[in-house]
């Protein structure tokens, strides 16, 4: 552990499968308090997100390119390996729920074990969000295609809708087949 990490510098991850309404809140609030903000997209080999992680990264960085100090790009591995590797001292983790908060304090615990150094800080989510999580929009996507774009307005960015909802339109009988 011999690099100098930046107290100034945190990074915040998550899969971002899609990208919400409630993960650009904690962002624009935590590119606030620090001077630097990576938004670290893991990609873990054993799940199956509905989007690319080029899909990702190419719209979470539309999405925050109005964040001056705030810079996207996709890992693989430890969380705490990607912040060291940015430079960061700081992981920027938000919660929702009651639930939310204990698995964070398990993970801030296992995190702490495996490098010290870097510290966690949590952000609640404002409450006009607690309530939004990406299985509930892949859900609404899935099972409201034909209303969905009207719907998902209130849960994820505009870029989001349309990528998100195409995902899910059935195939079209004179193209498939």
């Amino acid at each position: 552990m011999s690099a100098t990490l930046c107290s100034n510098h945190a990074v915040y991850v998550g899969s971002f499968d899609p990208l919400t309404l409630g993960h650009v809140d904690i962002i624009r609030r935590a590119a606030a308090i620090f001077d630097r903000l990576t938004v670290g997209i893991g990609i873990n080999p054993e799940k199956r997100p509905l989007f690319s992680p080029e899909e990702r990264l190419l719209l979470t960085s539309q999405i925050l390119n109005p964040f001056a100090n705030v810079d996207v790009s996709c890992f693989q591995g430890l969380t705490v390996d990607f912040i060291r590797q940015c430079g960061a001292r700081i992981l920027v983790r938000g919660v929702r729920t009651l639930s939310d908060i204990e698995a964070e304090f398990t993970m801030t615990l296992a995190n702490r074990a495996l490098d010290p150094e870097i510290d966690t800080i949590f952000l609640m989510a404002s409450e006009k969000y607690t309530h939004i999580s990406s299985s509930l929009i892949k859900q609404i996507a899935q099972l409201g295609y034909h209303g969905a774009a009207g719907k998902l307005c209130e849960f994820v960015p505009p870029q989001i809708i349309e990528p998100l909802v195409s995902k899910y339109k059935p195939a079209d009988p004179a193209t498939s087949g």
